[in-house]
C-alpha cells in the first residue's frame, strides 16, 4: 500500500519504508522521519550566487535630488533669457544711426564694451547651463 501524507505521527505509525519526492523525482529515502524532519527544517541550499561583474551600478538619485537638478537648469535658463534680452536691447541702441554721429563716440564706446560684457557672460551662463543640464541628464539615466 502506498500513502502519501505529511502527518509525521501517522507516518511513524505505519510506514516501512519511505520514498522522497523531491525535484521532480521519486527515490528511496533511507533516513528516519526525525532526519526528514531535520532536512526540512534546515535552511536551503542554494548554489552561489553570481557576483555581478565590473564596477557596482551607481545609486539612483532621490527625487528630491532630480527636483534640485531640474531647478539648477530652470535658473540658468532664466539667466540666460535675462542676459539674451539685454543683449537685443542693447543690439537695438546699437543698430540706430544716430549713435554713430560725431559727437556720440563715448556712447557709441561705452556701448560696445558693454556688448561685450554681455557676450561673455552669455557665453558663461551658456556654460553654466551646459553642465547643469548634462548632470540632469546623467542622474535620470541611472
Amino acid at each position: 500500500m502506498i500513502l502519501v501524507s505529511h502527518d509525521m505521527h501517522l507516518l511513524s505509525l505505519v510506514a516501512d519504508r519511505l520514498w522522497l519526492v523531491k525535484d521532480g523525482g521519486v527515490q528511496p529515502y533511507d533516513e528516519d522521519l526525525e532526519a526528514y524532519r531535520a532536512m526540512l527544517l534546515a535552511p536551503p541550499e542554494r548554489p552561489p550566487q553570481p557576483r555581478p561583474s565590473g564596477p557596482p551600478k551607481p545609486a539612483r538619485p532621490s527625487r528630491e535630488a532630480l527636483l534640485a537638478l531640474r531647478a539648477e537648469v530652470r535658473r540658468c535658463e532664466e539667466r540666460i533669457r535675462k542676459i539674451e534680452e539685454m543683449r537685443d536691447r542693447l543690439a537695438e541702441r546699437l543698430a540706430d544711426p544716430a549713435l554713430y554721429e560725431e559727437g556720440r563716440r563715448t556712447d557709441l564706446e561705452l556701448c560696445n564694451r558693454k556688448y561685450a560684457e554681455i557676450m561673455e557672460a552669455l557665453g558663461r551662463a551658456e556654460a553654466l547651463w551646459f553642465e547643469a543640464q548634462e548632470r540632469l541628464e546623467k542622474a535620470e539615466a541611472v
